[in-house]
């Protein structure tokens, strides 16, 4: 039992966790700060931040193993900067949860109302700033030969929207959305085969739908899919699924997609 709770153990582990303020972000930092890792929280600066942060470190027993950082992942000079300082304060980076969400203001729009500019720049911040990240931290881990990546996806990366449960609410499934998470769903394979020479594995967390006090018009219809709960999900379902990839319990496991979604997909 005592080698099973190791193997599931992220003592001594430095995780970087992208839009860590984030609703899924702050229950990831938890998750892993519980678990024994050294957490660096990397989320634009907020008005919140201070709260968040001390929330995760009061959820943990060991207090001081939580850290802040303001990080823009879409600006090369910021993650640069901010890798000279975490590299200079641990010596190595162990684990990446790219988890952040940048999006323009005009996101969110149905198909017809996207622009063509603003299906670019949405694709680009999101999609492009996981790519740049990674592409950043994996020259730190490429050189320590050890790494280990996990990118939040989404069942709209490989399964078409019920657009019926969206119907008489504002909500929508954004176009951009689809295609990021699409996209990142193939770049996490492409990049498990292509950091996997140095033992770096790259996984991606599919989840369904996140509760998050949605119009209950859409609620009601969305867990009529859910084959286990009739719920939607709760950002600690998730929890147990980030332990396992970032553990050494996953450690022959490469390149894949794991969904979080109740069946909601089947």
């Amino acid at each position: 039992m005592e080698n099973n709770k190791k193997k599931y153990s992220l003592e001594g582990k430095v995780c970087i966790i992208t839009g860590g303020l984030g609703l899924l972000g702050r229950e990831f930092s938890k998750q892993c700060a519980q678990n024994g890792a050294e957490v660096v929280v990397l989320d634009i600066d907020g008005k919140n931040n201070e709260k968040i942060i001390n929330e995760i470190k009061e959820s943990s027993d060991n207090k001081g193993n939580v850290y802040f950082y303001n990080c823009n992942i879409t600006n090369t000079k910021q993650i640069q900067s901010v890798l000279g300082q975490i590299s200079k304060k641990y010596k190595k980076i162990d684990c990446l949860v790219n988890s952040a969400y940048p999006k323009n203001k005009n996101y969110g729009r149905k198909f017809e109302d996207v622009t063509y500019d603003d299906f670019c720049e949405n694709v680009n911040l999101h999609l492009g700033g996981y790519f740049l990240i990674t592409k950043e931290i994996s020259k730190i881990m490429k050189k320590q030969q050890s790494g280990n990546i996990v990118n939040l996806a989404s069942i709209y990366g490989f399964h078409a929207p019920h657009f019926e449960i969206y119907e008489n609410t504002k909500m929508t499934v954004p176009v951009e959305y689809a295609a990021i998470k699409g996209g990142l769903i193939n770049l996490t394979k492409y990049l498990a085969s292509y950091l996997g020479p140095y033992n770096i594995r790259v996984n991606a967390i599919s989840p369904g739908g996140i509760f998050d006090n949605q119009d209950s018009n859409f609620v009601d219809k969305y867990v009529q899919y859910v084959k286990c709960g009739k719920r939607m999900a709760k950002p600690d379902d998730l929890q147990g699924v980030l332990l396992f990839l970032l553990s050494d319990a996953s450690s022959y496991l490469t390149g894949q997609n794991i969904v979080v979604d109740g069946g909601w997909t089947l």
